[in-house]
């Protein structure tokens, strides 16, 4: 029993070296089993793909550039901008407003702006694309600082204009 012990733990020894190859340079060491990429370039590997890789969801394609919901939003950005509470009351529908006094008593706010703060609106980055007009309801992809990756915003129509909601379809976030 003993010399079957001996035997394989000796062939398992065995198994376990390996030799590492130099460089002619001497500078790296390289396995011949192992590709190494010397270039200075984002070149693609086999170390790319698999379960944890790192997956970037191709964004939807543009269908349209918003024509009708593009001034409501841009009108937001620019009132953000500014802090310009009376435009902005303008802008959110009554819905909205009522919600957001709501919300703004509940947590001892007085100023709509300083409500909205964490928005981080700006003209600097103010897209909008792919609007849906369903009768007085309708949705569009929105870009700003505060959500660089998008987000799907609601809008309804009041009095014949269309107004900014604080309403978001599910799964809106990207």
């Amino acid at each position: 029993m003993k010399k079957l012990i001996i035997l394989l733990s000796s062939f398992a020894l065995a198994g376990c070296g390996g030799a590492v190859e130099t460089g002619t340079n001497n500078t790296t060491s390289v396995n011949k089993n192992v590709p190494v990429n010397l270039s200075n370039t984002n070149a693609v590997n086999n170390y790319d793909s698999g379960p944890l890789a790192v997956q970037t969801a191709t964004p939807a394609p543009t269908t349209n550039n918003a024509p009708t919901l593009t001034p409501v939003y841009k009108a937001y950005c620019a009132a953000m901008e500014k802090k310009d509470e009376a435009a902005l009351r303008r802008i959110y529908s009554t819905d909205t407003i009522r919600d957001f006094e709501k919300k703004m008593k509940a947590m001892g706010i007085k100023s709509l702006i300083e409500y909205l703060e964490d928005d981080k609106a700006s003209m600097g980055l103010c897209e909008v694309r792919n609007e849906k007009i369903e009768g007085d309801t309708a949705t569009a992809e929105v870009k700003t600082t505060g959500y660089p990756n998008g987000l799907v915003a609601v809008f309804v129509k009041e009095n014949g204009e269309w107004k900014l909601t604080n309403r978001r379809p599910e799964g809106s976030l990207k």
